[in-house]
């Protein structure tokens, strides 16, 4: 099998360096999807006005990521699943996962658009949208589903190319559907006046394209195991089965996170739309430092999965302990400039000032507490490569969901404020990570899934 150039090896080598070029694709992977999303909200702020900008990203932002969260969990299944066979050189069952994850990618895609399109109004009405805010929010989601297919099939596959080592191809398609969605956004909505459901069709056309590039790459990979052959496309008995064990607890725990969002974005709504406003340009805002920690999750992921299909566990156990030390140095630097830098920030998504001065308290409030969120992505991601998928997600049930939610119902009540609301976050982040911590150390996780696989035990002790 000859050698693809953009592939790296990954179970050989300075792990620290071989970390770094792994995540550097996928961090600037994740900006672009950033700045893909952030784009819109600052040509509507700016060219629309504020109810457009809470429209596009408040409440409609959460039940899109309620379900996209849910397939891209289920494709860092696939992500694991092809990881670990690559790393073991079982290039058969490679083919199998490729084909049969591609199939659900699009039977996936086309089931939630069509409840996704049914269930908008009934969902954005339950959350309390302001009434000056729905109808853009319903245009927009409406809009927005349907180019869910196409959504699914790009993360599907650039996860097939993530497993095997390749992040710079899955960066080029979005880099090339960022700058299509930026053109088309100014074209549609600041030449043409077409507003809210401007930008809905220019992330649509920009998803299309990156799932076409996604498609040919993955179909003129000659030689490959992971090559595609559009006709082959199916579900291959029993290949499912592995991919869900560890994507669908992985999905599910990425909508733990989604479902209290939910639940504090209706809070959000009750104080008015220019705490939406404010809190839509935050989370534009907020999700650059979240790209950086989902980019150490995902290479921290695919590096512990081919590892741990070598049955090299010493290197598993090194590149938690580096990625660690990685991810607080950038945390830090994220959260100083996020902190200092905050006012000029906000004016890129509005000039109004009430809007700027509650987005400068909300940003103030959080950041500082960034750090308390790494070990759970990090021990997360790496326990997942191993294959075990649902203690992170009943950890991440306990300590993010339920907990914020217990205490929007019990503390609201008593302060009413936004500053409660907010308070929930680092105070979750902090017992999900000791949790983390505690089941990472003391869990016995690396031991079952050694012997699960029928692996050489480790040839030293676990901790």
């Amino acid at each position: 099998m000859a050698a693809d150039k953009y592939q790296q090896n990954i179970t050989e080598g300075v792990i620290w360096k071989q970390l770094l070029a792994f995540f550097f694709p996928i961090l600037l992977g994740t900006f672009f999807q950033q700045l893909y999303n952030t784009a819109d909200a600052i040509v509507v702020g700016n060219f629309v006005g504020k109810q457009a900008l809470a429209a596009v990203g408040g409440s409609t932002g959460v039940l899109i990521n309620l379900f996209v969260n849910l397939f891209v969990g289920i494709s860092s299944g696939a992500t694991v699943v092809i990881a670990q066979y690559y790393g073991a050189a079982r290039h058969d069952d490679v083919h199998k996962v490729v084909h049969s994850s591609t199939a659900l990618a699009i039977v996936a895609g086309g089931v939630m658009t069509v409840v996704g399109v049914l269930i908008a109004p009934f969902v954005l009405r339950a959350m309390g949208t302001p009434a000056d805010i729905m109808d853009h929010a319903l245009t927009y989601l409406r809009v927005y589903f349907f180019g869910m297919i196409a959504s699914f099939i790009y993360n599907m596959g650039s996860g097939v190319l993530r497993a095997v080592g390749d992040t710079r191809r899955p960066l080029y398609f979005l880099i090339a559907a960022c700058l299509t969605n930026i053109a088309l956004d100014l074209l549609f909505v600041a030449l043409l006046g077409m507003g809210v459901l401007g930008v809905a069709l220019a992330t649509v056309l920009s998803q299309i394209l990156s799932a076409v590039l996604v498609v040919l790459t993955l179909s003129r990979s000659e030689g490959q195991p992971y090559q595609l052959t559009l006709s082959q496309v199916r579900f291959s008995k029993g290949v499912l089965g592995s991919v869900f064990r560890v994507g669908i607890p992985a999905g599910l725990q990425s909508n733990m996170y989604t479902v209290s969002n939910i639940i504090l974005q209706s809070c959000i709504n009750s104080f008015g739309t220019n705490t939406v406003a404010a809190w839509t340009a935050f989370g534009k805002i907020d999700g650059f430092f979240w790209m950086i920690m989902g980019a150490f999750g995902v290479s921290i992921t695919t590096f512990v999965g081919q590892n741990f299909g070598a049955q090299k566990y010493h290197r598993v156990r090194q590149s938690v302990r580096v990625c660690l030390g990685l991810s607080f140095g950038v945390a830090l630097v994220a959260s100083s400039l996020l902190y200092f830098f905050c006012q000029p920030v906000y004016r890129l998504f509005t000039a109004d000032g009430q809007v700027i001065d509650l987005g400068v308290q909300i940003l103030r409030s959080m950041v500082p507490f960034y750090f308390t969120y790494i070990c759970v992505e990090i021990l997360a991601g790496a326990i997942r490569g191993t294959g075990d998928s649902i203690v992170p997600m009943l950890i991440t049930c306990g300590g993010v969901c339920v907990l914020r939610v217990l205490w929007v119902l019990i503390a609201l009540p008593f302060k009413n404020e936004l500053s409660t609301v907010l308070a929930s976050y680092p105070i979750t982040w902090t017992v999900t990570s000791l949790l983390f911590i505690i089941y990472y150390l003391r869990g016995g996780w690396l031991r079952r899934r050694i012997a699960a696989m029928g692996f050489a035990p480790e040839q030293r002790r676990l901790h």
